[in-house]
């Protein structure tokens, strides 16, 4: 649930975008700005949050994560001001990448070490819900009732969410200050610069197609459905989540060669095919089902590399993953205003091979070969 609402939160303001505007009395161009603090927020301060409250009770730091939510959700809400509302967009952004910092270490440390992998798996699945529900549900709340009744409503949830936490979600206690371990030990330790390079090159290579998805359905004669796509992509990565936590566990390793295997297919055919709308549906479903266990894998494969550096290892994933998505959109729009939408499946092809490539190499390191340790 505070995944959904981290996802829900980041990207209504894209489906509400002429109604914000209208709001605020601003263009659409600032409007969307309001994306881009989020993403900022979450970049910004990720990593120092993280170190900053490593010795605290993780329950604490979860509900300060979620209060920040209810916070500045409220006054976006309630904010007839833009510049108000930009700022209240950056802090929720804080409360994010302080929440993906936490939540993936949280949950493994919930189950006995042969579950860790299907923990993940379970506390990820509320990113394709938001995707694939909550987003055209939020959008089309937004357009019956407001944009701020929508961001009153997620303020509304996150109440629930913080009732539900101090009654069910178990507590544990912080690192020592002798148990901490300091950022650049992490980030050297055997392992962790591989998952992290593949979290680099496959994220952009699915941010820049996802981006600009519009564009290059428009190729097709898609544009105009591409809200339907967009629900078969989430749909599929619901898929891919059950599937991933039955096999992450044991074949962590397998799947992540698979999942790059076929979306690099995936782009040969967009290649070739760009243009057939039933190759597009068909490429967008396989697609969306490589990409929905993608951030399970990767931050198993993370956490495991990092060991007692876990948590700090996946404030910097919070890093490298919101740093591809704001690469994706700048790349991805100078690929299209350049050459045109039909050139991304080539840039894809050669990002998937590098990540591929990476993660074949990191067989000691990083993805190791057969079952998780422990398992």
């Amino acid at each position: 649930m505070t995944g959904f609402i981290c996802i829900i939160t980041e990207t209504l303001p894209a489906g509400l975008l002429p109604q914000i505007a209208s709001g605020l009395s601003i263009s659409n161009s600032l409007a969307g700005q309001t994306v881009t603090a989020y993403a900022l927020g979450s970049l910004l301060a990720a990593i120092p949050l993280t170190i900053a409250t490593q010795s605290w009770r993780r329950r604490n730091v979860l509900l300060l994560a979620i209060a920040g939510f209810f916070i500045f959700n409220s006054i976006t809400a309630l904010s007839s001001h833009y510049w108000l509302t930009l700022m209240a967009r950056f802090f929720a952004g804080v409360a994010a990448g302080l929440s993906w910092s936490l939540l993936a270490g949280y949950a493994r440390r919930m189950v006995a070490i042969h579950q860790q992998g299907k923990a993940m798996a379970i506390a990820m699945v509320g990113t394709p819900i938001a995707l694939s529900l909550g987003l055209p549900l939020g959008t089309w709340l937004g357009g019956v009732i407001g944009w701020r009744s929508a961001f009153a409503g997620i303020s509304a949830l996150t109440v629930v969410l913080v009732i539900w936490v101090l009654t069910s979600v178990p507590d544990y206690p912080g690192q020592s200050r002798h148990e901490r371990l300091p950022l650049l030990h992490v980030l050297t330790t055997k392992g962790v610069r591989p998952v992290l390079s593949v979290v680099i090159t496959w994220m952009l290579a699915h941010n820049i197609l996802y981006t600009y998805i519009a564009p290059f359905l428009d190729l097709a004669g898609l544009a105009s459905q591409t809200d339907v796509i967009l629900l078969t992509f989430g749909l599929a990565a619901l898929l891919a989540i059950a599937v991933t936590g039955r096999l992450v566990d044991r074949h962590l390793r397998t799947c992540v060669l698979a999942s790059l295997a076929i979306f690099t297919l995936v782009s040969v055919v967009f290649m070739t095919s760009a243009q057939v709308p039933a190759v597009i549906y068909a490429g967008v479903a396989v697609w969306g089902f490589t990409f929905g266990g993608a951030a399970t894998l990767l931050q198993t494969a993370l956490a495991d590399s990092a060991g007692e550096g876990a948590d700090l290892a996946l404030s910097i994933n919070v890093v490298a993953w919101n740093g591809a998505i704001a690469a994706g959109g700048l790349v991805g729009g100078i690929l299209l205003n350049n050459w045109g939408a039909q050139v991304f499946p080539p840039v894809l092809i050669l990002l998937l091979i590098i990540a591929f490539l990476i993660t074949w190499r990191a067989r000691e390191q990083g993805f190791r070969a057969g079952a998780r340790p422990g398992h």
